[in-house]
């Protein structure tokens, strides 16, 4: 029997391949077992590790960039793309889209869409809940921010997104501060909610930078958020503090393609910006112009300037609620957002709870049917801001299910 062991010159070339090997280091095999998001050794950032079993709902996932424009740059000597969105597509792979009005998530200020996916604490996010139940989603990064940021640097300018501190006052122990008295109820963020804990730092590691020119980015969003569902057909929208700003453009750009505007404590005061109550139970700073919005939307009889809207307010502030303005009577309507049915939902323990009523209100002056779904009424307690991560976020997912199905377009 011949052996190649007894080669001459390749059992040299075998015996330096062997040596040749001993030079690199052996890695065990990874364990095969694997741990659920419980485990103390998968809570938070430690998830990552590929022994911890994802919670997520299986996908299909494609993204896209819709919208944009070619400019051209001098400086290079060519073209650059503006103002286009960043889409994510993803597709139940269980049995397929079941449902037929797909759904279209817009996260608020300071975080990227990714926050739609799943919780600080690794459990299951909104984006799986409905996916679940056969839904079509679509998670954007809004122009300017994420995924969609802009190459068109002067035009798309950055400021800080939050301070872990802020996060700390405004969202995940808004009780320690006690800025106002609601605060208190508050029980349902995971984990201790300060610098330190896991779930916290998770959830503190994903703020990011948004842009200050919001005139430009309220622009690129309506040019680009109606081209996404032109493309996509009628779509119910959910958005989270002031991604609310997107769902109302779309409103009055291109109802025809809003099935409905579904807004988690929406940040759209009218005319005034608040600070979450974290620092101050009275300050506030001028904002939105036209009441609702950075840009011109339709009223009737038509307003040419924010100057047409004349502004009213003689109500009492108080920690526990917040004073609003409102239209002078009679109130210009806003025919088009009108078109679209809207729903508020605000945590009982969350700064918004203070002041979403400027935005119900406004809107129902305004001649617009707003259902106010007020968590703590209807028998879930405690929630704070960033609700849709909290302990009890798949129980009020399936609150927007049900208006859904109430509100479902024939």
């Amino acid at each position: 029997m011949w052996c190649l062991c007894h080669s001459g010159p390749l059992r040299i070339l075998i015996t330096s391949y062997l040596l040749a090997l001993t030079a690199f280091p052996v890695y065990a095999a990874p364990p095969t077992d694997s741990a659920s998001p419980g485990d103390a050794g998968c809570i938070g950032l430690k998830a990552v590790n590929p022994r911890c079993r994802p919670q997520e709902t299986a996908y299909h996932r494609e993204y896209f960039y819709i919208g944009g424009r070619y400019v051209p740059y001098p400086v290079l000597g060519g073209n650059l793309v503006y103002d286009q969105l960043y889409v994510e597509k993803l597709i139940p792979t269980g049995g397929g889209v079941k449902q037929p009005y797909p759904l279209v998530f817009f996260h608020g200020g300071g975080s990227a869409g990714s926050v739609w996916l799943q919780t600080p604490d690794n459990r299951k996010g909104w984006a799986s809940y409905f996916l679940d139940r056969g839904y079509a989603v679509y998670i954007v990064d809004q122009t300017s921010v994420g995924r969609a940021t802009q190459e068109d640097l002067p035009g798309y300018p950055l400021r800080i997104g939050s301070t872990a501190e802020i996060a700390q006052r405004g969202f995940t122990v808004p009780e320690l501060t006690n800025a106002y008295p609601q605060s208190q109820l508050h029980t349902q963020w995971p984990g201790k909610g300060i610098i330190g804990d896991p779930i916290f730092d998770a959830f503190a590691a994903q703020f990011i930078p948004l842009t200050t020119n919001l005139t430009r980015q309220e622009l690129s969003m309506r040019a680009s958020g109606c081209e996404l569902l032109s493309l996509i057909g009628p779509s119910y929208l959910i958005s989270h503090s002031i991604g609310a700003l997107h769902p109302i453009l779309l409103s009055d750009q291109c109802p025809q393609l809003v099935a409905g505007n579904i807004n988690v404590e929406p940040a759209t005061i009218p005319f005034q910006s608040y600070t979450g109550n974290a620092t101050s139970a009275v300050g506030r700073t001028p904002a939105r112009p036209w009441g609702l919005t950075n840009t011109k939307i339709t009223y009737d009889p038509p307003a040419n300037a924010p100057t047409d809207l004349k502004k009213l307010d003689n109500e009492i502030d108080t920690p526990a609620l917040r004073s609003c303005i409102y239209q002078a009577e009679p109130a210009r309507k806003l025919p088009q957002i009108a078109k679209v049915p809207y729903v508020a939902l605000t945590g009982e323990a969350s700064p918004h709870i203070t002041y979403d009523q400027c935005v119900v209100n406004y809107l129902r002056q305004a001649g617009v049917k707003v259902d106010w779904i007020k968590l703590g009424e209807i028998g879930i307690p405690g929630n704070g801001h960033f609700l849709f991560l909290e302990k009890n976020n798949l129980q009020i997912a399936e609150v927007v299910e049900t208006w859904i199905n109430r509100n479902r377009r024939t």
